[in-house]
């Protein structure tokens, strides 16, 4: 294999663009806002300021997801370890949605330190948080052969395919399998076991049901930053596709099923409006709904059946002190 030492690497290879990532939002930006109910993708939520945001969010009291799963990465690394080896053979570990790498810093310094013949490949839609990520680690631990992929995660897992023949171990933490409605997790979880080889193992984070009001507290704070993320992809919206939306207009609504396990997100219109978006007129009635986000909660059989049926074996599942959260090891049939 090659060495590329914090290289970030962009789809160039296939037929998409910037421009046509750009053209790929406006269209499915709009496509959203005609759909019935309206809707945007919470992919799009982390341009400069929403990953900004984000980072604030996951610092907030009320917001666990993140200590729960920096609990299990920061004290059972060595666990984790152990159960993602794959004995001496040398691996790629790849993270999905990389971010900051907050928590997978912690099992890939494990690895530095224990001498693994590896590479760290996180993939990210986001060029910015990865271009704060490369230079980071260049800094932190210049020996660690960072390929850092900036793109959507299926595309950017054949790119990883074809740079490197080596055993893959597959990151998906932060519980962003529930960002997903469950259909969508059961065909994501299956199309990424057929993207991966017999033997590559997935890690995936799971956050679990719980006191309904712990869940619902950390999606409707007190200081309103989780508003101020979702009313940020309308700023984005009006910059990039010189829409006009009037942020005044819209006000955030926060809801959780304890039945389901659906913990869903809304900017509600506050009075009746037209929207101009992409030179296409978007009308709202007073009181509509825009859907933004569902970050959806599972259960322990939940993640076993999830697991079953896409065609993984389940190894392990890793849960923090509280047993709030899991992360879930399988490996591919």
């Amino acid at each position: 294999m090659t060495t590329h030492k914090s290289n970030i690497e962009t789809d160039s290879s296939t037929t998409e663009t910037i421009p046509n990532r750009n053209e790929k939002f406006q269209e499915e930006i709009v496509e959203g806002l005609r759909s019935t109910p309206k809707k945007l993708s919470s992919k799009y939520f982390y341009d400069k300021n929403g990953d900004k945001l984000f980072q604030e969010i996951m610092a907030m009291p009320e917001y666990y997801l993140t200590p729960c799963e920096l609990d299990i990465f920061k004290n059972k690394t060595v666990e984790l370890a152990d159960k993602l080896s794959l004995g001496n053979e040398p691996f790629d570990l790849i993270e999905l949605g990389a971010g900051d790498a907050l928590k997978s810093s912690y099992l890939f310094r494990h690895f530095v330190r224990d001498g693994r013949d590896f590479s760290y490949m996180p993939i990210d839609i986001s060029g910015n948080i990865l271009n704060e990520l490369q230079q980071r680690l260049q800094k932190e631990l210049p020996n660690l052969d960072v390929v850092a992929l900036e793109g959507e995660y299926f595309d950017m897992l054949e790119k990883a395919s074809a740079i490197s023949e080596r055993k893959k171990v597959v990151l998906f933490l932060g519980s962003n399998i529930g960002n997903m409605e469950l259909e969508e997790a059961y065909q994501f979880c299956n199309s990424l076991n057929k993207k991966l080889n017999k033997g590559d193992l997935v890690l995936i984070g799971f956050d679990l049901k719980k006191n309904p009001n712990t869940i619902l507290n950390a999606y409707n704070d007190k200081n309103g930053l989780t508003a101020k993320f979702n009313l940020n992809l309308l700023v984005r919206i009006n910059r990039e596709l010189e829409a006009d939306f009037d942020l005044s207009q819209f006000e955030h609504y926060q809801t959780y099923d304890p039945i389901s396990g659906a913990c869903r997100s809304y900017l509600v219109s506050l009075s009746k409006q037209d929207v101009s978006v992409a030179d296409e007129i978007i009308s709202f009635e007073e009181n509509e709904l825009l859907e933004m986000e569902i970050s959806q909660k599972f259960s322990k059989a939940d993640i076993q059946e999830l697991a079953d049926k896409t065609g993984f074996a389940f190894v392990d599942q890793i849960a923090d002190s509280k047993n709030w959260f899991v992360d879930a090891i399988w490996q591919v049939r």
